[in-house]
């Protein structure tokens, strides 16, 4: 019974420390803060209600992550629409931290959009890795694919990044007459 009760409290306190970051990958997915809280929140519930199936205490947020893309999916497949709406409602000042350096700012939030834009399996390992701070081997564990998978849509990923901020400061220095 006391396992029991210590593994609810080890999810309820898993819940209460990674809710931001399953928020933030959840905003990631769907490309909409108001389905992101939704996903959080089914995500919290389903955490809870699962509780007893949790064998270790190491790796919750993983876990949590696990449930949220897996209830996004779900959703997804229920809806028959992929992806299509999310992107246009991007709140790219949730997802960039309030730092004090306004011009970081502002370029991660330019970064931001571009990442939105990319394609949903790229946008979810970006997230994973870069924002989140997974390792290769623990987002490919996470979204159920190899390893080299991960390695090729972060290439894909970048490259695409790359070309687009590329073309971005030449339009920008083309425009100011640099």
């Amino acid at each position: 019974m006391s396992a029991e009760m210590t593994s609810e409290q080890a999810v309820r306190d898993a819940v209460q420390m990674h809710s931001r970051r399953v928020w933030r990958f959840a905003l990631a997915l769907s490309g909409a803060s108001d389905v992101a809280d939704d996903l959080v929140q089914a995500t919290c519930l389903r955490a809870l209600e699962r509780h007893h199936q949790v064998t270790s205490h190491d790796h919750l947020d993983s876990w949590l992550m696990t449930i949220c893309r897996s209830i996004w999916l779900n959703e997804v497949r229920s809806r028959s629409v992929r992806r299509a709406q999310a992107l246009s409602v991007t709140p790219e000042s949730e997802l960039v931290a309030t730092l004090p350096d306004s011009e970081t700012n502002i370029f991660a939030a330019e970064v931001f959009t571009q990442v939105m834009q990319l394609p949903e399996a790229q946008r979810e390992t970006v997230m994973l890795v870069f924002v989140e701070g997974y390792s290769y081997r623990e987002t490919a564990a996470l979204l159920d694919v190899p390893i080299g998978t991960i390695m090729s849509r972060l290439s894909n990923a970048r490259r695409k990044l790359k070309t687009v901020m590329q073309f971005e400061a030449a339009d920008a220095a083309r425009r100011s007459g640099k």
